[in-house]
């Protein structure tokens, strides 16, 4: 949709496709980090996006060993908006769309989904759609997740993760601050999301494990949540069944090539990433920043831009295999020990004492988390103001 919104403004005629019928997905995308808040001011656009319903995470902390800790700071990063910004998803991307649809370029298709591509002559020209119609275009962007139709072909690099999540919802009374936090002891993994009037909850467990705990029975799983501490308490009002409770398979790899004339694949689509940091979202803006600053200009003029394609993966696979492996380090050395209950923690590590003691030191894990690696700057052109 970011995609969308920048091509249009750089007057190239673009469709997106969308294969469902609204943006309502829950659990989802909902961490728009500084990085992208910035995209949107240099758009013009942030004051408009934060008139939707948000809340703020300025510092981010966690409950380790038993002890609350302070462990990243965002204040102080230089950026417009120095925080993390918890957007449900369809808040945002209504947004996006509504903003795009100000361009006579763009065009917004929804319940209809590329099943397919079109190509001549070893080249993609277009793309065959769910409800049986053929798309011509100069440029196909797949940004269709990790289960992308169009990553057939491309090589696959897995990186693989230790866990998988449950999501679900508990209610709480809204604070003045935000609590956002993980909780972290042997054998323990959860993270409280603070969305003002609930908790979005993450249960983290060993991989594969998800039909083992449903065995164990709804009353033993909430019996494990409610032993997380006192924030979780109120649990049963909110999951009263299974079906309460949303499975995310975590899944972290990349694909080894992004393009072949006539198709780009960004986003998830080209780099499955762990929910460690939530930055999923925002690298998959940072495709379509990129994407835009390369490809929007020469499209607008009529150029091929083909032998463009491999400057924009080019500029973005360094963040990419940098950030999946800062993940993976995670996993390998937090995570997955944690899950197995293999090192009992008497307290926390000396790192997470270090930034709780020191605050200055909070502002790296912030700079780090909060505007990645290579963060991308609006240097696309406008063709012509919105309507």
């Amino acid at each position: 949709m970011v995609a969308g919104l920048l091509f249009a403004r750089a007057g190239v005629k673009t469709l997106v496709l969308e294969k469902h019928g609204d943006f309502l997905r829950d659990f989802r995308g909902d961490t728009v980090h500084p990085s992208t808040l910035r995209v949107f001011h240099e758009l013009g656009l942030l004051d408009a996006l934060l008139q939707r319903p948000h809340n703020r995470v300025e510092q981010l902390g966690g409950r380790i060993a038993g002890r609350d800790l302070t462990l990243v700071d965002f204040r102080h990063l230089r950026v417009p908006a120095p925080y993390i910004a918890l957007m449900p998803q369809w808040e945002f991307l209504d947004f996006v769309a509504d903003q795009a649809r100000r361009y006579a370029a763009f065009t917004l298709k929804q319940s209809c989904a590329a099943i397919g591509l079109i190509e001549e002559s070893g080249r993609v020209v277009g793309v065959r759609t769910s409800n049986g119609m053929e798309i011509r275009s100069r440029l196909v962007l797949a940004c269709d997740g990790r289960d992308s139709h169009f990553r057939s072909g491309f090589p696959l690099v897995t990186i693989g993760a230790p866990m998988d999540v449950f999501w679900f919802h508990i209610p709480k009374i809204a604070q003045p601050q935000n609590d956002s936090m993980g909780v972290f002891d042997t054998g323990r993994l959860f993270v409280l999301i603070d969305r003002g009037n609930y908790w979005q909850c993450a249960f983290v467990f060993a991989k594969g494990g998800a039909e083992k705990i449903r065995a164990e029975g709804l009353d033993a799983f909430l019996a494990r949540v409610r032993a997380v501490g006192p924030e979780t308490a109120a649990v049963r009002e909110s999951v009263k069944r299974w079906d309460d409770v949303k499975l995310l398979t975590v899944t972290v790899d990349r694909l080894g090539r992004w393009h072949r004339p006539g198709l780009l694949v960004i986003g998830d689509a080209a780099h499955a990433m762990s929910p460690i940091g939530g930055v999923g979202i925002n690298l998959a803006i940072q495709d379509a920043v990129a994407a835009a600053n390369v490809l929007a200009g020469p499209m607008a003029q009529g150029d091929d831009v083909d032998a463009l394609l491999e400057q924009v993966e080019r500029r973005r696979m360094l963040p990419t295999r940098l950030t999946q492996g800062a993940q993976q380090a995670i996993q390998d050395n937090v995570i997955q020990p944690l899950l197995a209950g293999a090192r009992p923690m008497k307290r926390p590590p000396f790192v997470a004492r270090l930034l709780n003691s020191v605050p200055l030191m909070r502002r790296l894990p912030a700079r780090i988390l909060g505007l990645g690696l290579r963060p991308e700057h609006v240097r696309s052109p406008e063709a012509e103001p919105p309507r």
